[in-house]
Formats: C-alpha cells, sequence, structure tokens
C-alpha cells in the first residue's frame, strides 16, 4: 500500500513564522525581514501559475512605486541566490516599477516541500484562474496520492467544486486559454466539457462571436442537442417505416411513435397471425 503524504505539514509553521515576520516589519526591526537585491531572486520553479493578468501587474506596480511593498515576498535561499515561494506578483510588479531592492523573509524550508508551498499559495488566492487551478488540484492529488473527497477535506472545500474545476482539464487546450484569457467564464467551461466534434466547435464559436452569457449558452447545447437526436432518428426512420409496412400488409394495425412500433390487437386472430409471422421471421 502506498503511503500518503500528509497535505500542508510544516505550512502552518512557515505561514506563522510569515505572520510575525508581517507584525513586526511594521516596526521596522524585524530579523526575518531582509531588504534583497531584486536580481537576485529568481521565480520558484515549482510556481505551477502561468499567466498573470497584465493590467493588474500595471495597477500593483503603480501603487508600488507610490506606496512601497507593504507586505514582504516570501523566499528561500540557495547558494546565494534567492527563490520565490510566494508573492510572484508583488515580485513581477516590482520589477515594472524598476526597484532595485525589495522586502523579502528568508525561510528555512527543506526543497521538498516547495512545489506543495506554491500549490497551496495558489489555491488560496482569489484571482486564481479556473485552468491554473485545476492544475494545482490534480498536482495535489497525484504527489499526495489522495482522492477528491480528501482533497476538498483537506482544503475545505466541497467534492462539487473539485470535480466541477478538474473537469476543465479535459477540455482542448485552445478553450483553456480562452478561459485563462477571460473570454469565456468558467460556467461556460462547465456547460461546454460533454461536447465534442463540430457541436463543441459551433458552441464555442457563437459564445466567443454573440457574447452568449451561461444561461444562452445553456440553452445552445440543448438545441444543438435536441437537433443532433432528431437527425439520430430520421436516420432509421425508413427502417421503422419498412418493419411498419411489412406488418401491415399481413392485416396488423401498426402504429409508429417515438422511434418506437406499436401493434393493436383487436381480436385473437391478429395474435395468432402475428404469431405466424414471427415464426417465419426469415421472411423479414
Amino acid at each position: 500500500m502506498v503511503k500518503k503524504k500528509a497535505l500542508g505539514r510544516g505550512l502552518s509553521a512557515v505561514l506563522g513564522e510569515v505572520e510575525q515576520a508581517y507584525d513586526n516589519n511594521l516596526n521596522d526591526n524585524s530579523d526575518l525581514v531582509v531588504e534583497l537585491d531584486i536580481d537576485l531572486i529568481k521565480p520558484n520553479p515549482l510556481q505551477p501559475r502561468k499567466k498573470f493578468n497584465e493590467s493588474t501587474l500595471l495597477e500593483l506596480s503603480n501603487s508600488i512605486k507610490e506606496h512601497g511593498i507593504l507586505q514582504p515576498i516570501l523566499v528561500y535561499e540557495d547558494n546565494n541566490e534567492y527563490f520565490l515561494i510566494a508573492g510572484e506578483r508583488r515580485l513581477r510588479a516590482s520589477k515594472l516599477a524598476k526597484l532595485n531592492t525589495m522586502k523579502a523573509i528568508v525561510v528555512d524550508i527543506k526543497l521538498e516541500k516547495l512545489r506543495e508551498l506554491a500549490l497551496i499559495e495558489n489555491i488560496q488566492r482569489e484571482d486564481l484562474n479556473p485552468i491554473d487551478l485545476a492544475i494545482s488540484y490534480d498536482a495535489l492529488i497525484k504527489d499526495y496520492n489522495i482522492t477528491q473527497d480528501e482533497l476538498a477535506q483537506r482544503l475545505q472545500k466541497s467534492r462539487t467544486q473539485i470535480t466541477n474545476t478538474l473537469s476543465l482539464l479535459r477540455l482542448p487546450k485552445e478553450v483553456q486559454k480562452l478561459l485563462i484569457d477571460g473570454k469565456i467564464s468558467q460556467g461556460h467551461a462547465k456547460v461546454l466539457v460533454n461536447l465534442n466534434g463540430d457541436d463543441f466547435n459551433l458552441a464555442i464559436n457563437s459564445i466567443v462571436g454573440q457574447k452568449l452569457s451561461v444561461r444562452e449558452t445553456e440553452n445552445l447545447v440543448k438545441n444543438i442537442k435536441r437537433k443532433k437526436t432528431n437527425k439520430e432518428n430520421i436516420n432509421f426512420t425508413n427502417e421503422l417505416n419498412k418493419i411498419a409496412s411489412f406488418f401491415q400488409n399481413n392485416q396488423l394495425d401498426v402504429k409508429i411513435s417515438n422511434n418506437a412500433i406499436t401493434i393493436k390487437f383487436t381480436n385473437k386472430e391478429k395474435v395468432d397471425r402475428l404469431l405466424q409471422i414471427l415464426s417465419n421471421f426469415k421472411d423479414l
């Protein structure tokens, strides 16, 4: 049996250290907070987040120019270089603001914890796009060999939220990009998950081209599925008519409705006739 790693072990201690540093930093006398050369700070190589909104980064950069960094970033040291654990938006915005240094908290942490910290830090962000969130969920499930139910419990999320978010990874990459770029919402994506082929392309083009709401998208998908069902039904209507004609030619009362053939018996003679037909079914 594969042993499951404990999700979040050590995380509370690190975050507690950060909280203490933030509190102490108000008085500018914390030993945990240092001023680092910004060029020495490297992005976290295990950062699962790939997309950062350029306009909000610019807004944050302008705020930093005016007010400075209000909360230090979190880093670890390795061979005189500092690698980011948390605060990548602040780091990117500080570089946009052309700062030479920035405040950071240097923590002593085992390297195997970095991925977990990056994943959990991402999950806790309100502005994380749904695809990066799904990637983070998927990574935690695989890294810790846990079920969706267990992940939901440990992150204090609903199982439905975990399942719906993970389902987004089944979408084609080009559609995931639309979701990341904000051109469609998670509500749109949820409706699209079970479509494929031409139906999928029709739905995507309609959503983007006509700026459909989620409700309008739901109605569109229902119409697509209904038309597809009707088309499939038409494909064997001729066969049903042939069967009905065969029985009618044998003096049986036959009706076709909702892809079903109904035979009405008004006397025993017609029942016997059907039995005789079935006994010679090779004639069909």
